[in-house]
């Protein structure tokens, strides 16, 4: 089974609610993308900050849970930290790559680019315990 197959294999309730789409998986990178619908937007039709957060959240949380030694009993989201740079409107897609800032017998940092069309929407960095 490959890393990808692995992910999708485990899907995450709240990442299907959004529409989160694993795309590529490697250990030390993992894709997804998610469309911007209007139940996650602002009144201003573009995505809402929590929709960003759960979506870099998920993408982190598969990279760790591919990354996890053989005696871990799973992982666990201890900090998040987004800077929020630019809008995506209801319709387009969102692309999000996380990448490892470090990766240690009991956390993982991960850093996570969500972006759409080619602009930045937001840079998320994000902790995960391993149980």
């Amino acid at each position: 089974m490959t890393l990808l197959e692995m992910i999708q294999s485990r899907p995450m309730p709240f990442a299907v609610l959004m529409g989160v789409s694993f795309t590529q998986a490697e250990k030390d990178k993992v894709v997804a993308t998610m469309v911007v619908r209007e139940d996650l937007c602002t009144l201003g039709h573009s995505i809402h900050g929590g929709a960003v957060m759960a979506f870099a959240d998920s993408v982190g949380a598969a990279a760790t849970i591919i990354n996890l030694p053989p005696d871990a009993k799973g992982t666990t989201t201890i900090e998040s930290k987004t800077n929020f740079v630019g809008a995506a409107k209801a319709g387009s897609t969102v692309t999000a790559t996380t990448t490892p800032v470090h990766l240690g017998r009991r956390t993982h940092v991960w850093q996570t680019r969500l972006e759409t069309e080619g602009k930045l929407v937001a840079v998320v960095t994000q902790t995960q315990l391993i149980l």
